[in-house]
């Protein structure tokens, strides 16, 4: 027979400046990380055309989409 998971208890801390200013630090590194692979993901799918076929579900006719976009020129560091 299958043993129930533990639970996980968890001490409760006050809320100081120090921990809260850690907190955001650690939120602000996580958020420039997403933001860097973002926009490393949007420059490269802008980098190629992008066709969207899309089909009306009241006559069936499709409609196709073509998205061009320049890329900016940008210096590598």
């Amino acid at each position: 027979m299958a043993e129930k998971p533990k639970q996980h208890t968890h001490a409760i801390v006050e809320p100081t400046l120090e921990n809260l200013s850690q907190q955001l630090s650690v939120l602000d590194e996580r958020l420039d990380n997403m933001d860097s692979i973002l926009t490393n993901v949007a420059e490269r799918v802008m980098s190629q055309p992008i066709t969207l076929s899309v089909t009306c579900s009241g006559c069936g006719k499709t409609s196709t989409y073509t998205l061009l976009a320049s890329e900016k020129p940008t210096i590598r560091k």
